[in-house]
């Protein structure tokens, strides 16, 4: 096989007018060549598609006409910065696409020298919304907006590529068939918990890729699927660090909520101000930011009375050793195997369980006496011990294999950061991502992994300090790699949503 930049001798000619010259570049769904057109004497692209089976196969054909779909969705968006599509031709049964030969590297190879400043990033994520904006106007959401499909050419030229997963919105849905494409890290959560995909979705994964083009790497990745889909669903980004002036949009761009993200004007209109170097427009007042915030459907209020029958009665304190992890292990790691069905799979799973642990008729509030805090979780899980120590107390609740923890101190002692490293350090692969809880924006995410009892255990954890320098940690420990972890990452999320610190 030919690698990528290797010339080709006595080049292949497809479609009677196309002699193919260079390997210029690879992925899931085909390879990309240099051509030559010698009907009209012009160099070109020509990706060749590449699929699994046989031309006869049922799949084999949905796939091709899948590829055909593309190159119809990508040659009715009109925009200097979305690649331009000249031909279709059929080969060995199999759409093969010709476009327009784009000169230059992409932004992820770019990216490859480090990070960029903030009015090159704004000048093109401007000129990538602009062709966003001209394929959401004809129906079609990209879906895959990353910067390996992002080009960059001469004269300063910003070229989006590869709608080969486009969704034509009114026709079948492209996973419908147990299909599922994209590239994980820059997938909306809505896609995630499988609700659809929209222009907001793509407007998300803009957000992604401006944070990735500032800060060097994208704020969502991780070392295996599963702490990638609990960090796009559950997690908050870090705070950008070298945005400057599109910190704050990026951040908006990337709420969970569709409709609580900026959308494509406001986007345009910041991008526009920093790559020129002029003052950022203020964000329109939304009716979120004018009231105060609110409690989600489920959780009890410092003003609300837990009803007697969900109080457990306080048993005496028990001794027992501090919670943590056991010691790091030695196992080998895992290479990450990313395929579609895989992804489908771990998407549907969540979506799915998500769906039916949310309900909020299912969930229960726990107020112990001192914790100064109510948790809420599914009825099913039970109080198994309770712990005290000097200045905190910890309850723990399970069913299964599943265990949720909530520690409380009188009074910090450190830091929200500090404490998660004091236990997450000494496991394999621990993640730390700042975030905000009820206001207190002393607050860490913590993702790590370690094993009990020679069990691969995953713990996701937030930790909270208050303004009156109080601490808390709400902890779900869950086995690694079973269907039990996807429950405990959405026991993770909803029991985070729910929690209410209130007054000792």
């Amino acid at each position: 096989m030919s690698e990528v930049g290797e010339q080709v001798r006595d080049g292949r000619l497809v479609g009677g007018r196309y002699r193919l010259l260079e390997r210029i570049g690879s992925g899931g769904m085909g390879t990309v060549w240099r051509a030559f057109d010698e009907l009209v004497d012009r160099e070109v692209a020509v990706k060749q598609p590449r699929l699994p089976g046989d031309p006869e196969d049922e799949a084999f054909q949905r796939a091709a006409h899948r590829l055909y779909r593309e190159a119809r969705a990508a040659a009715r968006v009109d925009h200097p910065s979305a690649v331009a599509i000249h031909d279709v031709v059929i080969e060995n049964e199999l759409p093969w696409i010709v476009m327009e030969l784009v000169r230059g590297e992409s932004l992820h190879e770019r990216l490859g020298r480090g990070p960029l400043a903030p009015a090159d990033a704004a000048r093109i994520g401007r000129a990538v919304l602009g062709a966003l904006c001209a394929a959401h106007a004809v129906g079609i959401v990209h879906r895959d907006v990353k910067p390996a499909n992002v080009l960059l050419g001469p004269h300063d030229r910003v070229v989006l590529t590869d709608f080969g997963i486009a969704h034509i919105q009114g026709e079948e849905s492209l996973t419908a068939s147990g299909e599922f494409v994209g590239s994980l890290e820059f997938i909306a959560p809505e896609r995630m918990s499988g609700t659809g995909a929209g222009p907001a979705s793509d407007l998300w994964s803009l957000g992604v890729l401006l944070y990735a083009a500032v800060e060097g790497a994208s704020p969502f990745r991780r070392t295996t699927v599963e702490s990638t889909l609990g960090a796009i669903l559950a997690g908050d980004p870090p705070e950008p660090t070298r945005a400057g002036p599109l910190g704050p949009l990026i951040l908006r761009m990337l709420e969970r909520e569709p409709e609580v993200r900026p959308g494509a004007e406001e986007v345009g209109a910041v991008l526009d101000a920093v790559a020129e170097g002029k003052g950022v427009p203020e964000p329109p007042i939304a009716l979120q930011d004018a009231v105060p915030d609110v409690e989600p459907v489920g959780a009890a209020t410092a003003n609300e009375a837990v009803p007697q029958a969900e109080l457990e009665p306080a048993p005496a304190p028990a001794p027992a050793p501090a919670p943590g992890p056991e010691p790091k292990s030695r196992r080998p790691r895992r290479a990450l195997l990313v395929t579609l069905g895989v992804l489908l799979l771990a998407g549907l799973l969540f979506g799915t369980f998500v769906e039916s642990v949310l309900d909020k008729d299912s969930w229960t509030a726990h107020r112990r006496e001192g914790m100064g805090a109510v948790l809420s979780l599914p009825s099913q899980y039970r109080l198994l011990r309770t712990q005290t120590a000097s200045g905190s107390r910890t309850v723990t609740y399970g069913t299964g294999a599943l265990r949720v923890r909530l520690t409380a101190w009188d009074k910090a002692s450190g830091t929200p950061l500090a404490e998660a490293r004091s236990w997450a350090e000494a496991t394999s692969d621990p993640h730390y991502t700042r975030t905000s809880f009820r206001g207190n924006k002393d607050a860490i995410l913590a993702d790590t992994t370690y094993e009990q009892s020679g069990v691969p255990t995953r713990a996701m954890a937030l930790i909270i300090r208050t303004a009156d320098h109080r601490m808390y940690q709400l902890r779900v420990d869950m086995p690694k790699g079973t269907a039990d972890e996807k429950k405990g990452t959405a026991l993770f999320k909803g029991a985070r949503a729910r929690l209410t610190l209130t007054e000792k």
